[in-house]
């Protein structure tokens, strides 16, 4: 663990010091409550177990080989020793997950299913040197664990794919996406993960993070935001508006499901009622099962 590693988890919003913690969201549970109440429920408040897919494992193995290559000295950090990695970063994930290893037994031509899936890395790699030079940089962080409390109590927490601090200290936050560019329409969706990250980081540092960079690694674009401290705390708002939601639900027992084209995707399409399912009975749950889980993020859906 980094010494900033450490600053980030000691970190407590202003004024924070000693308000009790009434719950926890990261980025990725709130966009699940945003996308569908009951896949928030299904995943924290049930922790129905989720088939792993292609895409979010090639997001892991592709995310793994970016953060490895900055273990390397500057001059080495080039494509041919990024695609290197990629056969040594997938069997450490199958180790980790061994699960990883029947992703492609349901294909007629698994092998084939595989060998293309690999391909898809290799060209996800080769592209972000098209769209940067690791050379250039030395990230202050990878992979960075933070987290703040708020005034309300709201404990956000999370992980920061890479912080980039400039000589004059002004911080860049950026975040890999295996999957393509948003249209202009969806920009604002795509963003709030990163105003999220903006928000814990302001919280604890004090400053606002001068330049928020989405690096989509399925077509090669860059997504950038400057925000403002109006940005941020119109972020606050938000979460602490979609903390009330998910209260509500909790204390009610209702969780509506909210239909969109990401159902296709979804491991809980059969107990959706919208398709003819039944939700399992809602479990006994201690308060302290209630806040979301800490967890390595899945990629967004936008990557799938």
């Amino acid at each position: 663990m980094t010494a900033t590693d450490v600053n980030a988890r000691a970190g407590k919003g202003d004024g924070a010091d000693d308000v009790a913690v009434v719950g926890t969201l990261s980025p990725s549970r709130a966009g699940d409550f945003m996308t569908c109440p009951l896949l928030y429920r299904f995943r924290v408040i049930d922790r129905i177990p989720e088939r792993p897919s292609p895409a979010a494992a090639r997001g892991t193995l592709v995310h793994a080989v970016l953060e490895r290559l900055f273990e390397l000295p500057a001059g080495a950090r080039t494509p041919a020793a990024a695609l290197e990695m990629l056969g040594p970063e997938w069997e450490r994930l199958l180790a980790e997950e061994p699960e990883l290893a029947t992703l492609f037994d349901e294909e007629e031509d698994g092998e084939g299913a595989r060998e293309e899936w690999l391909t898809e890395a290799r060209g996800m790699v080769e592209r972000y040197f098209s769209l940067e030079d690791p050379r250039r940089l030395e990230p202050a962080s990878r992979e960075l664990y933070v987290e703040t409390v708020l005034e309300s109590g709201l404990q956000l927490r999370g992980y920061i794919d890479r912080l980039d601090v400039a000589p004059t200290g002004e911080v860049r936050v950026v975040d890999y996406k295996t999957g393509r560019a948003p249209r202009a329409d969806f920009e604002a969706r795509a963003l709030f993960q990163m105003k999220f990250y903006a928000l814990v980081l302001w919280r604890l540092r004090g400053t606002v993070p001068r330049l928020l960079q989405l690096m989509y690694l399925g077509n090669g674009e860059i997504l950038r935001y400057t925000p403002d401290e109006s940005d941020l705390l119109a972020t606050e708002r938000k979460v602490e508006a979609l903390w009330k939601a998910i209260r509500r639900a909790m204390d009610s027992g209702e969780w509506r499901e909210r239909t969109s084209r990401l159902c296709d995707w979804c491991d809980h399409k059969q107990r959706c009622p919208s398709f003819g399912g039944q939700p399992p009975p809602l479990p006994v749950v201690a308060p302290a099962r209630t806040t979301a889980v800490v967890e390595r993020p899945a990629p967004e859906r936008d990557d799938l």
